[in-house]
């Protein structure tokens, strides 16, 4: 659930929701959290979901919503409007596709979205950028990483200078690690992978030779945040998703309490270098104070998360068969 506070004044506000990529994982738990919020009938008169193709969408409730396809964006009448943009081809895709394809691909994306923001009426946009985006400021990214990255610092800042040109309210958000129903993909998060073994009665297993520091932050906690900065419309504001800075060891401990028998296998940290992701949650934290919203405990983080991927992927709980690699 959104917080109760901003759940409340999303209701009174008239704005029209504008969703890309709506078929991943932050798309819908939007439209989960939109319609517990508003309502069914108040969410498709309010809502535009947009993605690859056109298709139909099935929410937590099991009602559906149509998605229609990104390159009809700019078709929608013009009407206040508030973008939640979280379209991109993603880190794993990076590592598969030519590089040159991959860069096309995305900057084609992000100006089909730019392109249509006046057309459409925009005055507030969400961009779900990346930690990714730090690692290519300051050059420590490699590989797909890298690329990731520059394409995501590329995006922040287009998207940034419309903004800025327009005077309009964005919330620029780079994203680290998260928490909550709809996570998807379950071999690129460590957090998934943790919960799966944990489910499934075997040991959590952490291989990594480094130290590996992550922070977790509930992704509907992170919602009801970027709500709240464009109901406030406050101009630009760029911030980092929160949480505490944990040892991936200490976080598989967390899971593995939840299990009546849950235990870690934690490899030896050999190595000297350590593997650190996170960003400002000083700054973060002090958002949610100033919009009063409050903190979702880690731990329930995890039992949100653990409750989806028991639902999700059930052929993954299966004793004795390892988890996605």
């Amino acid at each position: 659930m959104l917080d109760p506070i901003v759940a409340e004044a999303l209701r009174r506000d008239g704005h029209r929701i504008v969703i890309t990529g709506s078929g991943g994982w932050i798309g819908l738990a939007l439209l989960d959290l939109l319609n517990a919020a508003l309502g069914p009938d108040a969410l498709r008169a309010r809502v535009r979901a947009f993605g690859s193709s056109a298709r139909e969408l099935t929410l937590a409730d099991g009602s559906t919503l149509p998605q229609a396809a990104l390159s009809s964006i700019a078709d929608l009448p013009h009407a206040l409007t508030w973008v939640f943009h979280t379209a991109f081809l993603t880190k794993d895709r990076a590592s598969v596709m030519d590089e040159r394809d991959y860069a096309a691909a995305n900057r084609a994306i992000t100006g089909q979205v730019l392109d249509a923001l006046d057309a459409i009426g925009t005055t507030g946009l969400f961009v779900a950028s990346s930690g990714a985006a730090a690692k290519a400021e300051d050059g420590s990214a490699q590989g797909a990483l890298e690329l990731y990255g520059q394409l995501k610092l590329e995006e922040e800042e287009r998207f940034g200078k419309w903004a800025q040109d327009r005077q309009a309210t964005a919330a620029i958000v780079r994203i680290y690690a998260l928490l909550g129903p709809r996570i998807n993909k379950p071999e690129a998060y460590a957090i998934a992978s943790f919960i799966l073994d944990a489910l499934a009665g075997r040991p959590i297993a952490v291989r990594s030779p480094r130290q590996v520091v992550r922070s977790y932050a509930s992704l509907r906690e992170l919602l009801s945040l970027v709500l709240a900065t464009m109901l406030r419309g406050q101009g630009v504001s760029r911030f980092d998703s929160g949480g505490e800075p944990m040892e991936l060891g200490d976080v598989a401990r967390l899971v593995a309490s939840l299990m009546p028998e849950g235990s870690v296998e934690r490899a030896a940290i050999t190595a000297p270098d350590a593997d650190i992701y996170h960003g400002d949650g000083a700054r973060y934290d002090a958002l949610l104070r100033t919009h009063g919203i409050a903190r979702v405990p880690l731990l329930q983080g995890i039992r949100e998360t653990m409750d989806w991927l028991g639902q999700s992927h059930p052929k993954a709980l299966v004793p004795g068969v390892p988890a996605p690699a």
